[in-house]
């Protein structure tokens, strides 16, 4: 392998090795999209249920093994809090899937010049 060859091929794994670390890094922000999505869906079902009671219906939180009695309004409050939370936790995930999936188009394009030009230059040999 002459100098050219070996620099074409050097360059060629490090674009792959970015590649895969971003897909890796990828991966793992789709599972916590997933699980911001069910935590989401959860409050938005928590809040749906707690809009059907009245003033006279008693709300329990859970503290350990304990319940605790809570106001209706404060729970509406902290489950509504929850979900703008979520949401924004949410977006932010989305806008980062979505500047690394750019980013993974790139180096892809990257990687398959880098072996165009590595099998051009093998080929000439």
């Amino acid at each position: 392998m002459d100098k050219g060859s070996a620099a074409l091929f050097k360059k060629l794994q490090s674009e792959l090795e970015t590649f895969q670390n971003l897909r890796k890094t990828c991966v793992k922000l789709v599972k916590q999209r997933t699980l911001l999505e069910s935590q989401l869906n959860e409050n938005k079902c928590v809040i749906d249920e707690l809009n059907l009671l009245g003033p006279d219906n008693k709300v329990y939180k859970l503290y350990g093994p304990v319940l605790v009695k809570q106001d209706l309004e404060e729970s509406r409050q902290n489950v509504a809090k929850r979900i703008e939370y979520i949401s924004k936790e949410l977006k932010g995930s989305n806008d980062t899937l979505d500047n690394m999936e750019k980013d993974m188009a790139k180096h892809r394009e990257t990687i398959e010049k880098l072996q165009q030009q590595y099998q051009l230059q093998a080929a000439m040999k």
